[in-house]
């Protein structure tokens, strides 16, 4: 009996040191992004993304938690705006600042977030003329650490949060073309 356990306990304990090892050749950078086509043109659709306070009319994350603080600082918009916030388990607790604004064309974001886990990313929103349409891309990169990615083992995240991407670009739509 001794042998069974001992013999069990060696095999997981491989099976452990063989995940840790597994999740460590992971990238060290992560990258999600996803792309949607608006019927309107870039002048329309940037002042919904460079001024926080119009993102509670399309953003899938003011959804998440209606009793959510929100509060907005510095600029108004553009380069220098600031938006933190603090909700529930499913929003947590963070800030946006907009470090890069280039009308019409790109809005690039610092993204802190503190609760309910630390991240420090960079989103970005670049739009592209195709006509009288608009392609969006909204992306969001930074450091895939060691946590991120023995939790990527059991968790896809580019699904998951590009699926919010997915649904906050929908409704980015919606409200442009509306």
């Amino acid at each position: 009996m001794l042998e069974i356990v001992a013999i069990a306990a060696a095999v997981l304990a491989a099976i452990v040191v063989a995940l840790l090892a597994y999740a460590a050749t992971r990238p060290d950078t992560f990258r999600i992004a996803r792309s949607t086509t608006i019927d309107a043109p870039p002048e329309s659709i940037f002042p919904l993304i460079d001024d926080f306070r119009r993102w509670a009319a399309w953003s899938p994350y003011e959804k998440l938690d209606p009793n959510m603080t929100r509060s907005f600082s510095g600029a108004p918009s553009g380069r220098g705006a600031v938006y933190e916030w603090n909700g529930n388990k499913n929003i947590g607790q963070g800030r946006i600042e907009v470090t890069e604004s280039r009308p019409h064309e790109k809005v690039v974001l610092k993204l802190d977030f503190f609760r309910p886990f630390e991240a420090h990313n960079v989103a970005e929103f670049t739009l592209e003329p195709q006509g009288g349409a608009t392609r969006v891309t909204w992306a969001m990169h930074g450091p895939n650490r060691f946590m991120s990615k023995l939790m990527g083992l059991c968790m896809n995240f580019d699904r998951m949060v590009g699926g919010q991407f997915e649904e906050g670009l929908a409704n980015l739509k919606a409200r442009a073309e509306s």
